[in-house]
């Protein structure tokens, strides 16, 4: 349910309102619009208390949210959010925001080399693994803390922000402490404890659609993490599995102009993961734009070859930087940056 205040409510009937939210048990959600401001009320049967907020000064109208997720809701935000970093650049803005490094973090010395020439090319995120999620017990895990203290180095080389995934509750501040952006990975999009444990952290997340994962539950795994207090949540396609085998999974560029609909939260396609295939990802890059991602998550490494996860679908450095000339024309074409 959404309380949606009148112009002139004062903070005296504001605070009154907020009191009651809580004095019914339930919890309040400010979203200050440039119009207006509108407060979420959420809690198991919630809208039953409509008539109760009706009533109290200061309220223009008080609506039920249809959809399960409430907070991920266009319904509760009309407008798109807009996540800002530290160093000023903004996701889910006018510019297409290109994340870009290595599976995993192997070597400083090859960490620091992507990133210059990822820096170069025109990407404005570092990424890379120091946890990896991987399907066999006996395949390479991340380095762990040595690899974010790896991208901490590239970051202070290059300026570029970090992403990099947590795996664990437990190594959530660890995670939080070295990246810009912390990212919950395909494997994790149902980890709930782990969803509750991000929501408290004071970092924006990108969160990952799992291969079997439908948009609405993607869209109640972000539910959790706003609800614990993290508005700054960015939704990400990486592809679901299906019946074809060509490629690694199959990119959903469906779920693109589906979550823009439905949620006011940046959306990141990672066709990396989507297709698995070097050869294949710029093709899909070039389409996630034009379908309207803010944003993309590039796999790059110097030797795919030597690569400790994932060598088969790691741009080399030239070829990322030719498709990030061919990005900046589609963009250029449906009025965005790149």
């Amino acid at each position: 349910m959404m309380i949606t205040l009148k112009k002139d409510a004062t903070k005296r009937q504001v605070d009154a309102i907020v009191k009651k939210i809580h004095e019914l048990g339930f919890a309040p959600h400010a979203q200050h619009g440039k119009e207006l401001t509108v407060i979420g009320v959420i809690g198991e049967n919630a809208v039953r208390t409509k008539d109760i907020f009706e009533a109290m000064d200061g309220v223009e109208v008080v609506t039920a949210i249809s959809k399960p997720y409430k907070l991920v809701s266009r319904e509760f935000h009309k407008e798109n959010t807009v996540i800002e970093l530290k160093n000023g650049l903004q996701i889910g803005g006018r510019q297409v925001v290109v994340m870009a490094g290595p599976c995993s973090v192997d070597t400083k010395e090859r960490l620091l080399a992507t990133a210059e020439a990822v820096k170069a090319a025109g990407a404005q995120v570092l990424r890379g693994g120091a946890f990896k999620p991987r399907t066999s017990p006996y395949a390479f895990q991340g380095h762990g803390e040595k690899a974010l203290k790896f991208l901490a180095d590239a970051r202070k080389q290059t300026g570029l922000p970090v992403i990099t995934e947590v795996m664990n509750v437990n190594d959530v501040k660890l995670v939080e402490e070295y990246a810009d952006i912390i990212q919950v990975g395909a494997r994790n999009v149902q980890n709930f404890d782990l969803l509750k444990a991000v929501g408290k952290a004071k970092k924006p997340v990108l969160l990952k659609r799992g291969l079997a994962t439908s948009i609405q539950e993607l869209l109640m795994s972000a539910e959790y993490i706003m609800t614990n207090g993290n508005y700054d949540v960015m939704l990400c396609e990486r592809g679901i599995r299906t019946f074809e085998t060509s490629t690694r999974f199959t990119l959903d560029l469906n779920a693109v102009p589906v979550m823009r609909h439905l949620s006011h939260l940046p959306i990141i396609v990672d066709p990396s993961h989507g297709v698995g295939i070097r050869e294949y990802i710029p093709a899909l890059a070039r389409a996630a734009v034009a379908a309207g991602a803010d944003g993309l998550l590039i796999e790059v490494h110097p030797k795919p070859e030597e690569a400790l996860s994932d060598g088969p679908q790691s741009l080399l450095p030239d070829q990322f930087a030719r498709m990030m000339l061919e990005l900046r024309g589609i963009a250029a074409s449906i009025g965005r940056a790149l």
